[in-house]
């Protein structure tokens, strides 16, 4: 592996070791002695806060609010398409002409909508008061990101690429993108404590084997 390859690596690896330093601290806050009964499992909650837990009629904000919601799902597919041209490039892989076309179209559909929401917040007064410039600086390096996994999918390029990659997985630890991390930690402590509670997932909804 070259030096441009292994810094993506060392960068990524660098970013995991931060993200679960940063999972233990909060787990660690977060803990405290649960006295109610034990009335379900969490297997059952955990699928459910994966599958219909996260579709919008489930969630208030995201059912108020479709367009952003279906622009937001388009923007992290571009993400994993992303990723995934990322670790092809790393690793040397060569992927299918329809697999390319597939990850280009949903990359340049992420793209659109990730420009789409760095307008939204620049030109709607609320949003613009109450953003940071983490989250200009996230929505930035991420179409970034997108934007030179094009480049490398239809031309090649992989330098500008590595080095986008190597500055996002610097960032992410520190920055609003660790939520991606912290997404699946919440999914999954949510679970646990609703599922043992037998609050989730709601009755009309539970399956028995």
């Amino acid at each position: 592996m070259d030096l441009p390859r292994l810094l993506v690596v060392l960068s990524a690896a660098f970013a995991l070791l931060v993200l679960t330093i940063h999972y233990f601290r909060a787990r660690r806050w977060g803990v405290k002695p649960v006295y109610a009964k034990i009335q379900g499992t969490p297997r059952q909650a955990l699928i459910y806060t994966f599958t219909a837990g996260m579709m919008p009629w489930s969630k208030e904000s995201a059912s108020k609010h479709l367009p952003t919601f279906i622009v937001g799902i388009i923007f992290h597919l571009a993400v994993v398409a992303a990723v995934v041209t990322l670790l092809a490039a790393i690793f040397v892989w060569t992927l299918p002409s329809l697999l390319k076309s597939v990850l280009l179209a949903t990359l340049f559909a992420g793209l659109a909508c990730g420009l789409g929401l760095f307008v939204k917040r620049m030109v709607v007064g609320y949003l613009r008061a109450i953003s940071v410039p983490d989250d200009f600086v996230a929505n930035l390096l991420v179409n970034l990101f997108m934007i030179n996994a094009a480049v490398n999918l239809i031309a090649g390029v992989s330098t500008v690429f590595f080095v986008t990659a190597i500055v996002l997985f610097a960032y992410i630890p520190f920055g609003k993108i660790r939520h991606c991390w912290f997404f699946f930690c919440s999914r999954l402590l949510f679970a646990e404590f609703y599922g043992y509670r037998g609050a989730l997932p709601p009755a009309q909804q539970v399956h028995h084997d």
